[in-house]
């Protein structure tokens, strides 16, 4: 059993697979631990797993996935905390934009007795600013509504326990929000801050749509505030209406019947529907949650593995 198990998921990473590998050995060398490297090709359609075989026969520690087509970022990382066998994983991505060289700062919380560490962004200068503006309202809304609190910043780069990984991997759930999850489960936590560094190579395939509906998966799977806001909001519409019921029927009594207005009865009835449609479609959300979880469908498929005592 190794001390350290490194989890790296793959897509279209081809032209940075070296420089990743060249930044990570003197980092790990240096720690003085056991360590083993699980790289997992999320279906990628450029050269990255003969990229990954090719430093794989420079290194017998590096262990390979590729799955049967591209499941997600979040069933990657899930088989590679499947497949971890250290006492310790982390995960991080492998664009460099998470820095190896923070890696020391992590190991040294977690032999200290920290069981699940975070490396925390410091700022978001290689985002844009709509970007920014997104993932800090992300942030702030998750904090409030959802179950469990998650630091701000909080990624995919971060060290687990073995205890962790256990404890996450027996979470059955498709639907997978690791961050989520990994703040879900609990155990003792610390921080530590980091710069994001330019990535290597190549573009985020995470576009503006993509990572809306990632952050809506993230917001649903840890709180039920959507759904029970249009049980409010039903309730203090039915209150609206009944006072504007007794209103009218009081002015009718008093100064009779008018003549009545069509715009008022358009905008009354164009809110209602609209208000209608939110309600369902959030409703649909949720439904289209459970009917995932119900179909028990694998999180994902593994096509070739290499390194694993086959």
């Amino acid at each position: 059993m190794p001390d350290l198990s490194i989890i790296l998921p793959f897509h279209n990473e081809a032209t940075g697979v070296r420089d990743l590998f060249q930044r990570l050995y003197p980092v790990l060398h240096k720690l003085e631990l056991s360590y083993e490297l699980i790289c997992i090709d999320d279906g990628s359609s450029d050269a990255t797993f003969a990229a990954l075989r090719h430093e794989r026969e420079m290194d017998q520690r590096i262990k390979l996935v590729r799955m049967a087509r591209n499941f997600g970022k979040e069933a990657a990382l899930t088989c590679g905390l499947h497949l971890a066998s250290g006492n310790a994983a982390i995960t991080m991505d492998s664009d460099l934009q998470h820095p190896p060289e923070v890696i020391p700062e992590l190991v040294k919380k977690w032999q200290d007795g920290v069981e699940m560490v975070y490396a925390i962004r410091r700022n978001r200068d290689t985002d844009s600013e709509t970007r920014r503006f997104f993932s800090r309202a992300f942030y702030l809304v998750f904090e409030k509504i959802a179950d469990i609190k998650m630091p701000e910043g909080a990624g995919d780069f971060c060290l687990l326990d073995r205890k962790v990984i256990d404890a996450v991997n027996s979470l059955p759930e498709r639907n997978r929000f690791m961050k989520g999850l990994v703040t879900w489960v609990g155990f003792r936590r610390d921080v530590v801050p980091f710069d994001v560094a330019p990535r290597a190579g190549g573009a985020s395939s995470w576009d503006f749509f993509r990572l809306l509906r990632f952050a809506f998966d993230g917001l649903s799977s840890f709180s039920t505030l959507p759904l029970r806001i249009w049980t409010w909001s039903g309730a203090a519409v039915s209150l609206i209406a009944i006072a504007y019921g007794l209103y009218l029927t009081l002015h009718t009594v008093i100064y009779g019947t008018d003549v009545p207005g069509y715009a008022s009865v358009m905008v009354g009835i164009l809110l209602l529907g609209g208000l209608q449609l939110l309600s369902l479609g959030m409703i649909g959300e949720y439904l289209a949650r459970v009917f995932t979880e119900v179909k028990a469908r694998p999180v994902y498929f593994i096509a070739e593995r290499i390194g694993f005592g086959e």
